[in-house]
């Protein structure tokens, strides 16, 4: 099966490795083929809406060289062309970026017909070609790559975000499913610096269609002695990064996102004081996941830390009593994993404003403390001590709050 002077790996695998990053799974781009020809060297079809084969060995992807003609609305509204006659440059131009529009042929030659290699150097995320506003999650998508290469100092090309604007303003980021949405912001948390996905959103005019909840938060201030940056659109992008400083899982990440969406609620006339933003924001947050179908577990975070987070950072002078309410709130003691992520994104909170970065977070051991003795009591003991029915669980109670304002008391000698 020779494919030498015909195949290309293209995409990420070229641009993963010409940064210097360990490449993953390898796609491929043929051209001068047709489908009989790529079935009778043994291939197996997959695609649907246009020729992808599985080699019969390595099972990796192989698609034909093709182009794309918008044909609607939305990134579904296009219509793909294949022909044998398609040149490697005409299927690289409808790429997004540049430096995704890198191809290598077998023996190791880069075929870069749009200067991708050079925009690595220059650390520029540029377009390809004016077909990159046909595709509406393209803006998503750069304001992704710029955010996972932020560390690395890529910028956005001036020219790509003047694009990224106009693609707004035409109204095509409508037609974008929820799903892709979705999909597009788990991706943004895995990312280095997700807080350079919501600014990029923002400057595009995009994040006020794509997040509307988080864009109202932008310019809402807050009260400087607690939030030396003042404004809670900062504030959260300080928040979701040091998040995902701590974790990389994404339930915390989507709670250290909505945590404070009640502030937007808040009369001037109170401002820069947020009293009560913490019960205010959590139908934003439950109407945010049901927009977004965003999965159960994470909607039941997000919620759990809209509304409790202040109570973590006050644990330290909370009651036993009232500590106790807050494992009964989270339903530790069934779910002992939801404290444990209760906790890093309250942690995210108190480390997301300026000047805390590297603060201890201290209610976080002491919680995690309490929890512990409390959840040290078992209903066993009481049930061998005769105790029947509700006696049980109030017997359970005391005694957790009990041993609560004991540690309480030890902390304090």
């Amino acid at each position: 099966m020779h494919f030498e002077a015909k195949a290309y790996i293209v995409g990420g695998h070229v641009r993963d490795r010409l940064m210097g990053f360990t490449p993953k799974d390898r796609d491929w781009v043929v051209v001068g083929s047709t489908p009989e020809e790529m079935i009778a060297r043994g291939f197996n079809q997959v695609g649907a809406d246009f020729p992808v084969f599985l080699h019969p060995e390595s099972r990796e992807e192989y698609a034909l060289a093709r182009t794309e003609c918008k044909s609607g609305n939305g990134y579904q509204g296009f219509t793909c062309a294949y022909d044998k006659n398609f040149s490697l440059k005409e299927d690289l131009r409808r790429r997004d970026l540049t430096i995704n529009a890198i191809a290598e042929a077998c023996d190791g030659t880069l075929v870069d017909p749009y200067n991708g290699k050079a925009d690595i150097q220059n650390r520029i995320l540029r377009h390809v070609s004016e077909a990159f506003a046909d595709d509406p999650v393209r803006v998503l998508r750069v304001a992704r790559f710029a955010a996972r290469f932020a560390n690395l100092g890529f910028t956005v090309a001036p020219e790509t975000h003047d694009l990224m604007k106009a693609i707004v303003e035409s109204g095509e980021l409508q037609h974008l499913t929820t799903e892709r949405i979705w999909l597009e912001i788990l991706k943004a948390f895995e990312t280095t610096q997700p807080s350079v996905f919501l600014g990029t959103l923002r400057t595009s005019g995009a994040l006020e269609h794509v997040l509307p909840e988080v864009d109202d938060l932008y310019g809402v201030p807050q009260p400087p002695e607690h939030h030396p940056e003042i404004d809670s659109g900062i504030h959260t992008e300080m928040v979701i990064d040091q998040a995902r400083h701590l974790t990389s899982d994404t339930e915390v990440l989507f709670a250290a996102l909505t945590h404070d969406l009640g502030k937007v609620l808040t009369l001037k006339e109170m401002w820069p004081s947020h009293h009560g933003h913490e019960k205010a924001g959590v139908p934003l947050v439950d109407r945010l996941s049901t927009r977004l179908k965003v999965p159960s577990e994470h909607r039941r975070l997000a919620l759990l830390v809209c509304e409790h987070h202040l109570r973590a950072h006050l644990s330290e002078e909370m009651r036993p009593a009232k500590l106790y309410a807050l494992f009964e709130a989270l339903d530790a003691f069934r779910r002992p994993e939801t404290l444990q992520k209760f906790l890093l994104a309250c942690e995210a909170d108190k480390r997301g404003r300026l000047g805390f970065e590297d603060r201890v977070y201290t209610q976080r051991n002491y919680i995690l403390r309490a929890f512990e003795v409390a959840n040290a009591v078992k209903a066993r003991q009481f049930v061998e001590k005769g105790y029947e029915g509700p006696k049980i669980m109030e017997m359970m109670r005391t005694e957790r709050i009990s041993r609560i304002r004991g540690l309480s008391q030890n902390r304090g000698n």
